[in-house]
């Protein structure tokens, strides 16, 4: 059997009756047939049910009828099939471009008669770039705001410190006391004898005029 309007379908069906899906080219969401019950499934049925009641002739009739079952299944299943594309195919638009078909509510562009693959929607293409666009723009200015942060508030980089108090061992914090007991994170520095500026512990000169510690 040549049927068109088959590229992407789902069979859902079983030996008591047909059901199919067909699918949308694009996003892949789709519509299913009405279910279709099997008369020959439905008659076997029936007589498997009184075979295992009765057993004799009519076992031996169920077993003949799955056998005709199976004989006839291609054409039953063509049939079933053939009316389910007939039932489905005008919920689907064809694109006379690329030969595809297309739901009309998500993937298809009305305007141009054509699917969202040839023919995509400017409106849609145009809120896409536009919402990238500030995606980007916003991740840049956050990441210049954050690099003007001063996260080192309150740490005085001049200040000699060290990375344990020598009191007590407690680690430092960057703050000027310990905050295990209390005293210095590090040598109070020595007034320079000249000038009065302050000279770090372990050196020997002042750092503003030169002037031997004393």
């Amino acid at each position: 059997m040549t049927a068109s309007f088959t590229k992407n379908f789902t069979d859902h069906s079983n030996p008591q009756g047909y059901q199919f899906e067909f699918h949308c080219d694009k996003c892949g969401s789709g519509f299913r047939s009405t279910y279709a019950a099997s008369t020959m499934g439905l008659a076997t049925g029936m007589l498997n049910a009184a075979g295992q009641l009765f057993g004799g002739v009519l076992g031996r009739a169920a077993s003949a009828g799955n056998q005709l079952k199976d004989a006839f299944r291609g054409k039953a299943w063509d049939d079933a099939f053939a009316a389910a594309i007939a039932q489905i195919k005008p919920q689907f638009h064809q694109c006379t471009r690329c030969g595809g078909w297309f739901c009309p509510e998500i993937c298809w562009n009305a305007k141009a008669s054509l699917c969202k693959n040839c023919a995509p929607d400017t409106n849609e293409e145009l809120a896409s770039a536009q919402a990238k666009a500030m995606g980007q723009s916003a991740a840049s200015q956050i990441a210049e705001k954050v690099s003007k942060l001063d996260l080192t508030g309150g740490v005085d980089a001049r200040a000699q410190t060290a990375a344990v108090c020598q009191s007590c061992g407690a680690p430092s914090t960057g703050s000027k006391f310990c905050g295990g007991c209390g005293k210095p994170m590090a040598a109070a520095p020595t007034p320079c004898p000249k000038c009065s500026a302050p000279i770090p512990a372990g050196s020997k000169f002042c750092p503003d005029c030169g002037s031997p510690r004393g």
